[in-house]
């Protein structure tokens, strides 16, 4: 029940609550009688959908006020806590991790709002499988004659696709099948019906990505994601799917891959679904080598996987290969606190902002024996914002109209798992989601022009976010790095899914004071250097006055959503507009 959701103490705050008691699946007539009648005026998306519309003054003193208390220091001390080496580096299902939970239950508490998990309680548990995979020192490759070891780290990383004690290749055949996509949409096939069953997939990174017209131009989509890539070899039988890793393809150098593709792996329990036994990426270099075996040019054999026209290519090559597992099953929890909202007939809908409270735990030594991997960009910063914005709101003298939930998803960093498990099991339904807010990093270096909106061009957000950075004279720019897929690499995605208008802020690159190219040379130094890795650590350089405005756009753009009357809309035709429609009617239902 939703009233009992919302009882708790407020300490002190000033908090108009709700006179409300909704079961959060079975829906009063209220809200479905004003949703009909909605529908009848005509809100229903057109070609463009209608902004999201807000009061006629949004930008109230009371928001003000409470917009005035995001500061810096509120994010740093934050920031300080959760990325200290105390907390481990915050790996799913370790001490961290637990450390974590408890201290963002009780800066949830502290500001007043109250527990919005299971059982009354703060938190989502859900169980995970913890597989450690032991990959040989060489993968070997061998056609006719020939002979062809790779070395483990260096060269290729391999994981079990299977939840079971051993994955196997044995004397499977290597074929190169291009991007590995299958979309038809475009009309793009690169299997081309052919049995794959039993067969190693070469395969490259992202999607074809040259002509604007085809698929989304540069910007990637699903299909030019890891995670598909995979899906789609096991789909077609495949034992095995070797990724071509490059740091253009990939967004990221292999450092990235070769930490995060060794260790314990976490995934869901196993789901009635296809995977191939075993899940490696290769180096380029490594990767140009297995194919000359067969007599063939990396190069070339690109340049013929962009076009329709491309076939697969056997390349006579076979290799074995067992990864020796350890399975272990253990239980990491989401964290959520809520807000109540102050309108009767909206507090049953909510405003999600979600940061995920996971790293990479402790690992591989670095070159100065660093072993704990902190995550203070990735992802402490992204809790200390929420939780900026979390006392913010509950600091306003009337809460916003809808409820505000704070959600801090777990076990991001292997696969959104804590996001996905939300969004299998919400405790709102999708249909009464009013729009999803995601933190997933900072800006570190400054003030800046402009402001990064992750998902600009898909939904109604888009005015509300155009209105406010307009206020603070900065313009709002699409992803600035549209080849890397963001929208796509974090938890908003996981709520787009379930058809929720979800998005990010990322930092502009247009910053004060400094040259043209200055930015994205700060974002690619760090990616090359910290970005998972141990020295991604809290340092007293940070800048965090660009970050400020960032975090007060955001808090006017949730206020707005949440006092607007109106929940935001995808845009028409988007590709999840079909998933929002089918969430609105099943809270007719």
């Amino acid at each position: 029940m939703i009233s009992s959701c919302f009882a708790g103490n407020t300490r002190g705050r000033r908090i108009t609550m709700p006179s409300v008691s909704l079961p959060l699946n079975n829906f009063s007539k209220i809200f479905v009688f004003g949703f009909a009648v909605c529908l009848a005026a005509g809100c229903a998306p057109a070609e463009k959908p209608a902004a999201t519309h807000a009061a006629d003054n949004p930008f109230t003193e009371a928001g003000e006020r409470a917009a005035a208390t995001l500061n810096a220091d509120e994010i740093i001390k934050h920031v300080k806590v959760l990325g200290s080496d105390e907390f481990e580096g915050r790996g799913p299902a370790s001490r961290g991790d637990r450390l974590t939970q408890a201290y963002l239950i009780e800066e949830l508490a502290t500001a007043g709002y109250t527990p919005a998990g299971v059982n009354g309680t703060w938190l989502q548990p859900f169980d995970i499988v913890a597989i450690d995979s032991v990959a040989p020192g060489a993968w070997t490759f061998a056609r006719a004659d020939q002979q062809q070891d790779f070395t483990h780290r260096e060269e290729y990383v391999a994981v079990s696709g299977v939840q079971a004690d051993t994955a196997r290749l044995e004397n499977a055949e290597v074929v190169f099948v291009g991007y590995g996509i299958q979309a038809p949409e475009y009309d793009w096939d690169d299997f081309k019906g052919g049995d794959l069953t039993g067969k190693v997939l070469l395969m490259l990174n992202n999607d074809p990505e040259w002509d604007p017209e085809l698929f989304a131009g540069d910007r990637r989509l699903y299909y030019g994601r890891w995670d598909y890539k995979f899906e789609s070899a096991a789909l077609q039988g495949a034992a095995g799917a070797i990724i071509i890793h490059t740091t253009a393809s990939a967004g990221y150098p292999w450092q990235v891959v070769e930490t995060g593709w060794t260790g314990e792996q976490f995934e869901l329990p196993a789901a009635e679904k296809p995977r191939s036994q075993v899940e490696a990426w290769m180096t380029e270099e490594a990767a140009g080598k297995l194919v000359a075996m067969a007599g063939e040019d990396l190069p070339a054999m690109i340049t013929a996987a962009r076009s329709r026209d491309f076939e697969p290519v056997p390349l006579g090559v076979t290799t074995s290969l067992i990864l020796n597992n350890t399975i272990t099953g253990k239980e990491t929890a989401n964290v959520l606190g809520i807000l109540p909202g102050s309108d009767p007939e909206l507090a049953g809908e909510v405003v999600v902002l979600t940061a995920h409270h996971d790293h990479l735990g402790i690992g591989e030594p670095d070159e100065t024996g660093d072993r704990i991997y902190n995550g203070a960009e990735d992802n402490g910063i992204g809790m200390g914002i929420v939780l900026a914005i979390a006392n913010a709101y509950a600091s306003m003298p009337v809460a916003p109209r809808r409820s505000m939930l704070m959600l801090f998803v777990a076990a991001e960093e292997q696969g959104l798992l804590g996001s996905r498990f939300y969004a299998d099991n919400p405790t709102f339904p999708a249909g009464r989601i009013a729009a999803n807010m995601n933190y997933d990093g900072g800006n570190i270096w400054g003030r800046t022009r402009d402001i990064t909106f992750i998902g600009y061009g898909k939904s109604t957000l888009d005015s509300v976010v155009d209105l406010v950075a307009a206020r603070q004279g900065r313009i709002v720019k699409p992803d600035q790095f549209p080849d890397r897929g963001y929208y796509y690499r974090s938890d908003q995605i996981s709520f787009a899914k379930i058809g929720v208008p979800a998005t990010y802020f990322d930092e502009g690159m247009d910053f004060i004071g400094r040259p043209a190219d200055w930015g994205r040379q700060q974002i690619e130094e760090y990616e090359a250097v910290r970005y998972h890795q141990p020295s991604d650590e809290y340092d007293d350089s940070w800048n965090l006055e660009g970050a400020v405005e960032d975090v007060r756009l955001g808090f006017w753009v949730g206020l707005m959503i949440a006092n607007a009357d109106e929940m935001p809309a995808w845009t028409a035709g988007d590709e999840f507009e079909a998933a929002r429609k089918a969430a609105l009617e099943a809270r007719m239902e």
